[in-house]
């Protein structure tokens, strides 16, 4: 869990991920949670981003070689997957969580050609439904999908379920598990602390 604890203290050490155990926040699906991601904040740090590029770039070489198109989810996934992109030397698209309303009303910006292979993009994954719901509009529109890579997963049970049926691989920097272990290393937490963030994670929804 090397790789995992590394990216894990990067986003402890810009402050992407704020830990609250006493003061859960509320997510906007009304869920009580002891942790609040948001990798937006990454952007602002030049070195941290890079890294988080190259680690997503190593991951699609390692898993998806065949890729020739990379996707970015809107809009969080959109910035990484532009540096990763860049890395790769390949062409970018990006998809909305829905086609717009004026103009051609496309859902997917950039150019996708028929068959193309495709690996999609995201910053976060709790249950996974924006990133699914943008592989299966590249999928319509006639992109094959090889897979999903993000920065950081929640590690919920409903995002393996919801990865499982809609049949797609998916791969992240990090995750819950290293980000407990990296804040209780750090003292950012305590091990009373940690154990109420492990308890969280079982079932969120009744936490």
């Amino acid at each position: 869990m090397k790789q995992e604890k590394k990216y894990a203290d990067l986003l402890l050490d810009c402050e992407a991920v704020s830990l609250s155990p006493k003061k859960p926040y509320t997510w906007a699906s009304g869920i009580k949670s002891p942790i609040y991601c948001d990798n937006r904040i990454t952007m602002s740090y030049p070195t941290i981003r890079k890294e988080i590029a190259k680690g997503l770039a190593a991951l699609i070489r390692q898993f998806y070689p065949g890729v020739e198109v990379i996707a970015g989810t809107a809009t969080a996934g959109i910035p990484h997957a532009a540096w990763v992109a860049e890395i790769l030397d390949l062409p970018m698209i990006y998809v909305r969580s829905k086609a717009k309303g004026h103009g051609k009303q496309n859902q997917i910006e950039g150019r996708l050609q028929n068959g193309q292979k495709v690996v999609c993009i995201e910053d976060l994954i709790s249950t996974g439904g924006s990133v699914i719901e943008a592989a299966a509009a590249v999928q319509q529109a006639g992109g094959e999908v090889l897979g999903c890579v993000a920065i950081f997963s929640y590690q919920l049970d409903a995002a393996a379920t919801n990865f499982e049926k809609a049949e797609l691989a998916l791969h992240t920097l990090s995750h819950y598990t290293a980000l407990m272990e990296q804040a209780a290393e750090k003292a950012i937490i305590t091990s009373e602390e940690k154990a109420l963030l492990a308890e969280w994670r079982k079932d969120p929804s009744k936490w």
